[in-house]
C-alpha cells in the first residue's frame, strides 16, 4: 500500500514539499534510501555529524542562561548575573566560562514543549512526537540518521554516551531509539566514567571479550585473533545486531582508537574535567572526528538530582540552590566550554552541529521547598557549528521567564534543523515517513 498526501515539514529553503510517501504495513522497511540518494544528501549537508547533548532532568533556565535580575525575589533567586561577550546580554554568575564564550555559539531562549513529565517530554524531545498519541513510537533523531546513512565498517552511525537509557525511577524514555522501526535502529550504548574508562555493554554479549581490553591494544588483538578463528558465518548470524556491531567495531583499528581516551594529552583530559559528563564530551569529540554522524551525550541515566538509585540529573525539585552552584553548573560550565574551545581549535565546528538542551525548563517561581519544579512553557538551547552564526541570542522570554514573547521553538523544529543540517531535508524525511511537522530554525543561520 502506498498513499500520497501532504508533508508539512519545512526545510531551510522554507518550502512545504508535497513529496509525502507513506509506506504501509506490508512494506515496513522499504524507505531505505539508495546510495545515490544518500550521496546527494551528503553533498547538500551543512554538517557531517551532529552532537546532541542532553541535559536530562531539565536545568533551570532562570538560574543559568536566562536570568531575570529585575524580577521579584521569589522568581529571580539568590544568584547574581554577569556580562557575556554579547552587549547587554547577561548570564547567571554560575556559568562564567560559557558567558565568556558566547562568540562560539548561539543561544535560544524561547524553546517550549507540550509535556510536563520527564518520560513524555523526553520522547517528545528525541522524536518530535508525543507519547500516547497513536499506537506507534516514532524513531529518534539518531535512529533516523542511522537508517538514512546506513551501517559502516567501523563505528555505528548512532552512538549514545550515557550510563544507561534515559529514564526516571519508574519508566524509560520510549523515544530514545528506533521505536516501531525495531531495536536494530536503537543507539549503540557506550559508557564513560570520570577517569575516562570506557565500557560497552554490548561487548558482554561477545564471548571472550571484556571492555577493559579496549585500553590494551595488544591483549585485545590477541583475543580478537582467537575469536576470529572461532567465529563462522553460521555462528555470526546467531548474534543479535548489537553483538555484531560490537564485534565489527573491535575488528576496526580506527574505531578502537577513537574510543581510547589515553591518546589524549593529560591537559586536554583535565580541561574537560574528571567527571563522567566531561570525559563523555571528550569521547564525543573523538567520535565526530571519526565521522560518526549522530552522537548523543546524555548527562545522566536518571533524571533525579537527589534521590536513591540515581546519578544526579537536573531534576532539582529540592536543593536547587545547593546543587547548581556546587555541582551541576561548574561541571557543565567547564566541560562544555572545553568542548567548544577544543572543537574550534581543531576546525571541527565547520563540519559538526553541536546542540545542548534539556527536555524542559523549571518553574520561574520558587517552590515551597526553596527549589524549582517542571516548566514546559519556556527553556533554552545552545547551538554551535555547521554554519550557525555565533554571538547571538534568538528569541526572548517575558519579564519572569515564564513564556516566550517571540516565536516559540518546539522540539519538531529542533529535529528538523538537526536533520536538515545532515542533508536529511523534507524530501528525504518524506521518503522515510518521519517528522512530517516542524519548521527549520532559520534564525540560527
Amino acid at each position: 500500500m502506498i498513499r500520497l498526501g501532504e508533508f508539512n515539514s519545512r526545510s531551510c529553503d522554507g518550502i512545504s514539499r508535497r513529496a509525502f510517501v507513506q509506506a504501509g504495513a506490508a512494506l515496513p522497511l522499504t524507505a531505505a534510501l539508495s546510495g545515490d540518494q544518500i550521496a546527494k544528501a551528503a553533498a547538500n549537508a551543512r554538517a557531517k555529524s551532529v552532537m546532541f547533548i542532553w541535559l536530562w532532568g531539565a536545568p533551570s533556565h532562570i538560574d543559568t542562561f536566562d536570568p531575570k535580575p529585575d524580577a521579584p525575589l521569589d522568581f529571580r533567586g539568590p544568584f547574581g548575573t554577569i556580562p557575556t561577550t554579547i552587549p547587554g546580554v547577561r548570564f547567571s554568575e554560575l556559568i562564567p566560562k560559557l558567558a565568556a564564550r558566547t562568540d562560539k555559539y548561539a543561544l535560544i531562549r524561547s524553546n517550549i514543549t507540550h509535556d510536563g513529565g520527564h518520560p513524555g517530554a523526553g520522547t517528545y524531545g528525541y522524536t518530535g512526537s508525543r507519547e500516547g498519541r497513536g499506537v506507534t513510537i516514532q524513531p529518534s533523531w539518531g535512529s533516523i540518521v542511522a537508517r538514512h546513512h546506513g551501517a559502516t565498517a567501523g563505528l555505528p552511525p548512532y552512538v549514545m554516551l550515557s550510563r544507561g537509557i534515559p529514564r526516571d525511577v519508574a519508566k524509560f524514555v520510549d523515544g530514545y531509539g528506533g521505536g516501531d522501526w525495531g531495536k536494530g535502529y536503537d543507539p549503540f550504548l557506550i559508557q564513560c566514567d570520570g577517569v575516562g574508562k570506557v565500557d560497552i555493554p554490548a561487548l558482554k554479549l561477545v564471548d571472550g571479550i571484556t571492555p577493559d581490553r579496549i585500553a590494551h591494544r595488544r591483549l585485545l588483538q590477541d583475543q580478537l585473533d582467537k575469536i576470529k578463528r572461532k567465529v563462522t558465518a553460521n555462528s555470526f548470524e546467531l548474534w543479535d545486531k548489537k553483538s555484531k556491531q560490537a564485534f565489527t567495531l573491535l575488528t576496526n583499528k580506527k574505531a578502537v582508537e577513537s574510543l581510547d581516551l589515553t591518546r589524549e594529552t593529560v591537559k586536554t583530559r583535565e580541561d574537560y574535567g574528571q567527571t563522567s559528563f566531561g570525559q563523555s564530551l571528550l569521547l564525543a569529540r573523538r567520535l565526530v572526528e571519526a565521522e560518526v554522524p549522530f552522537v548523543n551525550v546524555s548527562w545522566s541515566e536518571y533524571v533525579e538530582a537527589y534521590s536513591p538509585n540515581t546519578d544526579f540529573g537536573w531534576d532539582t525539585h529540592v536543593n536547587n540552590f545547593d546543587l547548581l552552584p556546587n555541582r551541576h553548573c561548574p561541571i557543565l560550565d567547564r566541560a562544555l566550554s572545553a568542548l567548544l574551545d577544543d572543537m574550534d581549535a581543531r576546525g571541527l565546528l565547520d563540519s559538526t552541529l553541536v546542540v545542548c538542551m534539556g527536555e524542559f525548563g523549571r518553574t520561574p517561581r520558587i517552590n515551597k521547598r526553596a527549589s524549582r519544579d517542571h516548566w514546559a512553557q519556556n527553556y533554552f538551547s545552545i547551538w554551535a557549528g555547521a554554519g550557525v552564526k555565533p554571538g547571538r541570542v534568538i528569541g526572548a522570554s517575558d519579564a519572569k521567564a515564564e513564556k516566550p514573547v517571540t516565536r516559540p521553538i518546539e522540539p519538531t523544529g529542533v529535529g528538523v534543523t538537526m536533520l536538515d543540517c545532515l542533508g536529511i531535508d523534507s524530501i528525504e524525511r518524506a521518503k522515510l515517513n518521519v517528522l512530517s511537522e516542524g519548521e527549520f530554525i532559520h534564525e540560527l543561520f
